[in-house]
């Protein structure tokens, strides 16, 4: 998309000061990583044991994407071990977020450097994620043990972004079934995770041994039949994905965009509704004012388990960062 002249100014102080907090950032956390969420807006270190680790690898890889500078391959370059040892090793790797991890550390490793061995542990990481697939039901079980019966056959929305693992190293060895997968569950998901009004449960039971639909429910929203906000924006980016592979909200907007015709009307209003996300995250969402080791502030984690409330969240920084490549570059995706 043809960026205004109005907008190139802002666009160049947000990366700057992304540059500048990244790099303040960096000597901490080159062997470790920061925690999913902040308290009192400072992130705190961990090893890489979580679901998010792979956010901020994911930030590094677009720094180094944007400046060619050597401290950022550095630092991933010891990063990225700890991924193979996680494979290695089966650390908290019984979750559809392998596809999370994996998208945004190795997989970028391999679009961006070409080195096989991200490569391999790419195709690895797949290859665990597809055996959290159900036959039967048709979709990849979220969380937990496979036979653990409080987890057993249930999906989320969240999952739509995971699958993009699973189209990429498709496309990469040319073998079907990880496409085929994933092109399963996408279907199983629109069509028992969207509600008739285009709201989305956060979650969605299946009976793994008839493939019978169960019921919605929620883990993080307000109630079962609520609409979860950040679903709802996995939900608009993973389904835009989904199209892109088979033929944040933000992002989702900026890749749905490129798939409608150029006279399409609401091409050019949600890449205009894109932009006025972003540059208010750049006005008013920012930790510039604040002492703060975050980008973005005002993220929520988990508000029914009161988890990072009001606080930055390291997804929510990598998906502003993704955001800004998105508007000033012409970016090819690691999902």
């Amino acid at each position: 998309m043809e960026i205004k002249k109005e907008n190139m100014e802002w666009l160049a102080e947000a990366m700057h000061y992304v540059k500048s907090k990244v790099n303040e950032n960096l000597p901490k956390y080159s062997t470790v990583f920061p925690t999913s969420s902040s308290e009192n807006l400072i992130y705190g270190e961990m090893g890489n044991k979580d679901w998010t680790e792979g956010f901020w690898t994911g930030i590094l890889w677009l720094l180094y994407e944007d400046t060619n500078e050597k401290k950022y391959l550095s630092a991933l370059e010891t990063l990225l071990r700890t991924f193979q040892e996680r494979l290695d090793q089966n650390i908290g790797l019984n979750t559809h977020d392998i596809g999370f991890l994996y998208s945004l550390s190795t997989l970028a490793g391999y679009k961006i450097t070409g080195n096989e061995k991200a490569l391999e542990f790419s195709v690895r990481a797949a290859d665990r994620l597809m055996e959290r697939y159900s036959e039967k039901a048709q979709i990849i079980q979220a969380w937990g043990n496979l036979e653990d019966p409080k987890e057993k056959g249930r999906m989320i929305i969240d999952c739509l972004m995971n699958l993009s693992l699973l189209y990429n190293i498709s496309e990469i060895t040319g073998e079907k079934k990880y496409k085929e997968a994933a092109e399963h569950h996408a279907k199983q998901a629109q069509k028992y995770l969207v509600r008739e009004d285009y709201s989305t449960y956060h979650t969605y039971y299946m009976n793994v041994d008839t493939g019978e639909p169960i019921k919605g429910v929620t883990a993080q929203g307000y109630s079962d039949n609520s609409a979860w906000a950040r679903g709802q924006a996995w939900g608009v980016y993973g389904f835009a994905l989904s199209y892109a592979h088979t033929g944040i909200l933000a992002c989702g907007l900026l890749e749905l965009s490129k798939h409608l015709q150029v006279l399409d009307p609401r091409k050019k209003e949600y890449e205009e509704t894109a932009v006025q996300i972003v540059k208010s995250l750049f006005e008013n969402y920012t930790t510039e004012k604040d002492l703060s080791n975050g980008i973005i502030k005002h993220g929520v984690y988990a508000i029914p388990s009161h988890v990072g409330v009001d606080e930055c969240c390291i997804w929510g920084d990598y998906f502003y960062v993704e955001a800004l490549m998105r508007l000033r570059n012409v970016w090819n995706m690691y999902w």
